[in-house]
């Protein structure tokens, strides 16, 4: 029986999962790895200058091509490190497995380079153990077959969201007999996904037929059930309200799209969710944000509305609202089965006059509140400027990661997005620097597509180094950075409840505004940059943006910008 060191084998299982990158940084505990990467050409390494960018960017990726991304680090630093981009993926329902570096195994305990250990021998990996759906170490690398297979099934399977397996640097350079991995060539690389229980389809088709003033509540983009989502609306000509996280599940423009609800919600949309008779959540926890901090008759009244919820996961269902009907199982199986069962019910369908009218005219009156200040040649520029000419310069199916602020909550309120599963905002974590590290991961997912980043410069400033891995590796993504120097969203709350923006403008020590130009950070690093002087150098800045990318090649474009809040018709406590 032949026999191949760890490494090799790691990779080449990788390789037979169709794993075609791998995001990660460098670090003593994985230059095993490193070599077996360096010899196996069907695997892409993509080196990072900073874990979380590597983390990040492998969200990134796995948004777009719906399964685990893979990412490797090294322990102590390597794991703090990583830690914030895992997280990141675990609440948003992100498949990953992470491959990390640990000490040699016969020193655990006995504090060896960057060790740490302060409640047990060898549990470092534990740091990531809060944000993983399971953490294993490698105590025998006879065992590694099996938690291979184990890690991608549990990452891609139920809830989706990261893994980790922790490997002792030793472990990496052991041989190892071919013949031990024979299980991994027979196990499949899909789980099929549960359809919902027949009574539960019949109950909620029942449900829907029957009610007078429905709502679907839409959290679905992650399902690709966008089509049965539309089928099954048209069908009972049902208004559609959704999350944040959910923007992209139907076209904006969809004439049964009523928008997004809560604190950076629609008033419009509140108006229906909060007397509707009946509401079926899909795929949503009726998070905070998306519920008005769950204040009764803001966006829903529990004491008028009978919730129904479908989720993969059962610890979702009924955790913030009591639900008369809860059903686990996959969306795009499930609402195919609720439709087909109201089709059997009620086969002429359902009309609500006058519904599609309304929702027209309220989002037409929308649209027109915005004209003036969208159409406004103020410099800075206004945010709803800049996402006016955004909108002008990207192709329809082009691919947007947001940040946090204006780039996410004023997207996902103003910016309408017509294909599914062109954006992808970071929702339950809402980490700051998310944008810039994701559009990496995206647009290595989407070689042909162009795909940007809409960021503020505070997100942007958390790891500028995003810029290396874009030249090193070629990834001809763009970055607009929205600035207005300053966290801005946390300086709108703070004034607004205590009337000062302390610790959120930046500014020198003599208090003069400060923000570092990062056209000239940009192409320091090598990436072609403009920094707009007027309103009207930003959409020529987009279009050079675009054509750089169909040439290969990363962009930034810098807007300076008016710190304008975002509109909030719901509540947050």
């Amino acid at each position: 029986m032949s026999k191949k060191l760890v490494s090799d084998l790691i990779v080449d299982y990788l390789a037979r999962r169709d794993v075609e990158y791998v995001f990660g940084l460098c670090g003593h505990t994985v230059i095993g790895m490193l070599d077996a990467f360096n010899r196996n050409p069907k695997v892409k390494y993509i080196s990072n200058r900073h874990e979380a960018v590597a983390s990040t960017a492998a969200d990134g990726y796995a948004r777009l091509t719906h399964k685990a991304s893979v990412v490797m680090c090294h322990l102590g630093p390597g794991l703090t490190n990583v830690l914030t981009g895992v997280a990141n993926a675990s609440f948003d329902s992100i498949p990953m497995v992470v491959i990390a570096g640990d000490v040699p195994s016969y020193y655990f305990g006995r504090h060896p380079h960057q060790e740490v250990n302060m409640h047990a021998d060898g549990d470092q990996y534990k740091i990531l153990e809060p944000v993983c759906k399971r953490c294993w170490r490698i105590d025998d690398v006879e065992a590694l077959p099996y938690i291979m297979d184990k890690a991608f099934r549990m990452a891609e399977s139920g809830r989706p969201g990261p893994v980790l397996i922790d490997v002792p640097m030793d472990m990496f350079s052991r041989e190892m007999e071919e013949d031990l991995w024979s299980r991994t060539y027979k196990d499949s690389h899909v789980t099929m996904k549960p359809a919902l229980d027949p009574a539960a389809v019949k109950a909620i088709a029942k449900r829907l037929v029957e009610a007078e003033n429905p709502v679907l509540h839409a959290g679905i983009l992650l399902a690709q059930a966008s089509e049965e989502l539309a089928a099954l609306a048209e069908f009972l000509d049902i208004p559609v309200s959704r999350t944040l996280m959910g923007q992209g599940c139907l076209s904006d423009r969809h004439p049964l799209m009523i928008g997004q609800t809560g604190f950076w919600g629609m008033e419009f949309t509140h108006s229906i969710t909060v007397n509707a008779d009946v509401i079926l959540g899909l795929g949503t926890r009726f998070a905070e944000a998306d519920s008005s901090s769950w204040y009764q008759g803001v966006t829903f009244d529990p004491d008028k509305t009978t919730f129904l919820q479908i989720d993969i996961d059962p610890t979702e269902i009924g955790r913030n609202y009591p639900v008369e009907i809860g059903a686990i199982g996959d969306l795009k199986i499930g609402l195919a089965q609720i439709l087909e069962e109201v089709k059997r019910i009620c086969p002429e369908g359902k009309q609500r006059p006058g519904l599609r009218d309304k929702i027209a005219q309220a989002k037409a009156a929308f649209k027109e509140s915005n004209k003036a200040i969208s159409d406004d040649a103020r410099f800075p520029m206004t945010p709803q400027r800049i996402l006016r000419d955004v909108k002008a310069a990207i192709p329809e199916d082009a691919v947007i990661f947001t940040d946090v602020g204006w780039n996410k909550n004023g997207v996902a309120q103003q910016f309408d997005i017509t294909v599914p599963g062109s954006i992808h905002h970071s929702s339950g974590l809402a980490t700051m620097g998310f944008g810039p590290a994701a559009v990496l991961g995206g647009k290595v997912a989407a070689p042909d597509r162009i795909v940007l980043n809409l960021t503020g410069d505070g997100g942007f400033g958390i790891n500028p180094t995003v810029l290396a891995a874009a030249v090193e590796h070629g990834i001809a993504c763009t970055w607009v950075v929205m600035n207005n120097s300053a966290f801005g969203t946390i300086a709108g709350l703070e004034n607004a409840n205590y009337q000062t923006k302390f610790g959120t403008v930046f500014h020198t020590p003599d208090g003069q505004p400060y923000t570092p130009c990062w056209a000239d950070v940009a192409k320091a690093y090598g990436v072609d940059a403009i920094r707009c002087e007027s309103a009207e150098d930003f959409l020529p800045a987009m279009e050079k943006a675009i054509a750089a990318n169909k040439a290969g090649k990363p962009f930034l474009v810098e807007a300076p910008m008016e710190n304008i809040v975002v509109p909030t018709p719901g509540c947050w406590n």
